[in-house]
């Protein structure tokens, strides 16, 4: 291979990484879900059907991760099925992993919190995050989009950006039961969230024909460091696919991971460590990571821009004031100009992934947000959510 082609694609990789940072046995399928009506109970949780071929990240053994917090993570970390399309499963059904931490206490009622990792990493990005928000009084999935963290990798057909928002409807439609939800993703994470929430806001109902105008269950959404004004993913998509391999591989490489790590955060010193890079790392390590990275780069990526708008529940907009990834003058003003609903709080000394460098204070700000009256839910879905969950919490811990 010319030194040309290897310059192109290491300079084709760094440029996604940095800018859009940071096989399941038989079972029996679960019945399709409805809307979340009263036809909705805890028997709901019986239909869930665990993926018993899962075996949990070892991330302080097999990855070398000296983090507590990332092994409690881990520990907790379940994978479901879940239905999808035969274009993305002929099955029907992918596998996807997740974590819960259940509120530790319920102060005042507050919806569930669905959380979407970044660019090409796993739910295990929120293990600081999601400590300091239950203990606040929030329920929150943080979910691996599929081909990434530790979903599913065999037999799946399809890792495309639209498989990844397909899929992560069909998570939320198995374990939430459709239940309303503020939804959350940082960095790209935000632009899969901007395409879910986009095909699922909450559509009040109308008060002369007490009928619902629409089925959404997408009640809010909170965008970190958010990438929502770029579409696609730049030269890769275009590459063929022996180039786009060693692309791939570069990706995943200790130096091009490094890189990005220490532009990530305002004090790399203390938070780009060697623990950061190793569980930015573990997953790629996966057989059938690579394969799945390939399908989602010939897809040509999320296209997040011109569904911003459409999101018009009320939005939360945390940023790093020193972000290097994601200039907020440029991005985080654009979000707040272009959604009919938003508000930015400002994270100060902090980069690019303020639920790492920042967790307590970015799960303050998230805290205060749900607790919000335009984000509290109606009655009568608190209490039908009350009994979903509630028979939900012995298989989700």
């Amino acid at each position: 291979m010319k030194a040309s082609s290897l310059t192109s694609i290491g300079a084709a990789a760094a440029t996604i990484s940095i800018s859009l940072l940071p096989t399941a046995t038989a079972f029996a399928p679960p019945p399709p879900s409805s809307k979340t009506t009263s036809l909705i109970s805890a028997a709901a949780a019986a239909q869930i059907q665990e993926d018993l071929t899962f075996t949990p990240p070892d991330t302080f053994n097999d990855g070398q991760i000296s983090e507590q917090l990332c092994t409690e993570a881990a520990n907790k970390m379940k994978r479901v099925m879940v239905p999808v399309s035969k274009e993305v499963s002929d099955s029907g059904y992918v596998g996807i992993s997740f974590i819960h931490w259940q509120a530790s206490k319920k102060t005042v009622n507050t919806l569930p919190l669905l959380l979407v990792h970044g660019f090409d990493s796993s739910a295990l990005e929120y293990r600081r995050l999601g400590p300091q928000l239950a203990k606040l009084g929030v329920d929150v999935y943080c979910v691996d989009l599929l081909g990434w963290g530790y979903t599913q990798l065999d037999s799946v057909n399809s890792f495309s950006a639209k498989a990844k928002v397909e899929a992560l409807k069909g998570f939320w439609e198995t374990v939430g039961g459709n239940g309303e939800v503020v939804v959350g993703g940082a960095s790209l994470g935000g632009a899969a969230v901007i395409e879910f929430a986009a095909e699922n806001v909450v559509c009040e109902v109308n008060e002369e024909s007490s009928e619902e105008q629409g089925s959404g269950f997408v009640r809010g959404t909170v965008l970190i460091d958010a990438q929502g004004f770029v579409d696609g993913i730049g030269p890769m998509s275009f590459l063929p696919a022996p180039l786009a391999r060693a692309g791939i591989k570069v990706l995943k490489s200790e130096p091009l991971r490094s890189s990005a790590n220490q532009m990530s955060y305002f004090n790399p010193e203390t938070y780009a460590t060697d623990d950061a890079l190793k569980v930015g790392r573990m997953h790629c390590m996966r057989e059938g990571w690579e394969d799945g990275m390939l399908s989602f780069m010939q897809s040509g990526g999320f296209r997040p821009k011109e569904k911003v708008s459409k999101i018009d529940v009320p939005s939360l907009v945390l940023w790093g004031r020193e972000d290097g990834i994601l200039e907020g003058k440029e991005f985080a003003t654009k979000f707040i100009d272009t959604m009919p609903n938003a508000r930015l709080q400002w994270i100060e000394e902090c980069g690019h992934v303020p639920h790492l460098e920042q967790p307590e204070l970015t799960a303050q700000y998230i805290s205060e947000f749900l607790r919000s009256e335009e984000v509290q839910p109606p009655r009568s879905t608190s209490a039908l959510s009350n009994g979903i969950f509630d028979g939900l919490f012995n298989f989700l811990n």
